[in-house]
């Protein structure tokens, strides 16, 4: 399932409006998000701005070999992102109510709860200088402080690299590569029924481009790959998404994908609002 932390605070990930329009950081300048794609944006949001991104984002599965279908609403999907200090770093702060259903043979079950909060701080590393590409790095951490049926009972750190090209005013390539700690139900000895904690990498790449003034457009895929106890697995996906720049501190945004995989989930779609108080 997609129904995991890296994703919906981020779900993301990087406004491609913005990114077609500059890597930099944006204080006076176009809006930079981190939604609603995959990949985030190597930008801060620049010194004493404070940005709120949130949306909604549905989610359906057909697990192999089941009679029956699983599905998520994750509802506000809210990232506080401030910039302090120098026009460089951001701190960040996610926090999501989601609802697990699941059904078959005409009977269903629902599970509603709040997700672990999320803690984050995005450090701009380099503007794009020819064919280096503006870097990013984003040390990353859930702590456990979710409804029963949705924490990890402990505390799982990660780490996010980014990076992106402006190859034109309008279009733009963005990547990031990431590694954070995450639990299977394999093996023994853990504080959830035998959970185990394992290493999670997380790639992707995504191409944007911007229509007129307004407008942005984009094409992802990324992948996540499972080292669990007993093997590795991979998820791949891939998904595209429209943002439309009401002003300069107002964004809408709306996307859809799906799974590539059968390890993947089937099918993914959801629409967001990003608001700056510069």
């Amino acid at each position: 399932m997609m129904r995991r932390r890296w994703i919906l605070p981020a779900l993301g990930m990087g406004s491609l409006f913005a990114m077609a329009a500059g890597c930099a950081h944006a204080q006076r300048g176009p809006l930079v998000a981190d939604r609603p794609d995959f990949t985030e944006a190597a930008a801060t949001v620049g010194r004493g701005v404070v940005q709120l991104e949130f949306g909604y984002t549905y989610e359906h599965d057909r697990p192999e070999g089941s009679r029956g279908g699983v599905w998520t609403h994750s509802l506000g999907e809210p990232l506080l992102r401030i910039g302090v200090l120098g026009e460089s770093l951001e701190l960040r702060l996610g926090l999501s109510p989601v609802s697990v259903g699941a059904g078959a043979d005409g009977r269903s079950f629902t599970e509603t709860g709040m997700e672990d909060l999320y803690l984050g701080t995005k450090l701009l590393l380099a503007e794009q200088e020819g064919l280096r590409p503006a870097l990013a790095i984003l040390p990353q951490v859930t702590v456990p402080t979710g409804g029963d049926a949705f924490t990890s009972d402990r505390t799982l750190p990660g780490v996010n690299f980014i990076y992106g090209w402006d190859l034109s005013e309008t279009v733009a390539l963005s990547g990031s590569t990431q590694m954070n700690r995450a639990l299977s139900e394999a093996g023994g000895g853990g504080p959830r029924g035998g959970e185990e904690e394992y290493a999670e990498w997380a790639q992707s790449a995504v191409a944007g481009f911007s229509v007129g003034a307004r407008a942005g457009v984009y094409a992802e895929w990324f992948a996540f790959f499972h080292a669990e106890p007993e093997g590795t697995r991979a998820e791949h996906y891939a998904n595209g998404g429209f943002t439309w720049s009401f002003s300069d501190d107002l964004q809408w945004d709306v996307r859809a994908g799906v799974g590539l995989n059968e390890s993947a989930a089937d099918f993914f779609a959801g629409t967001g609002l990003v608001v700056r108080f510069p």
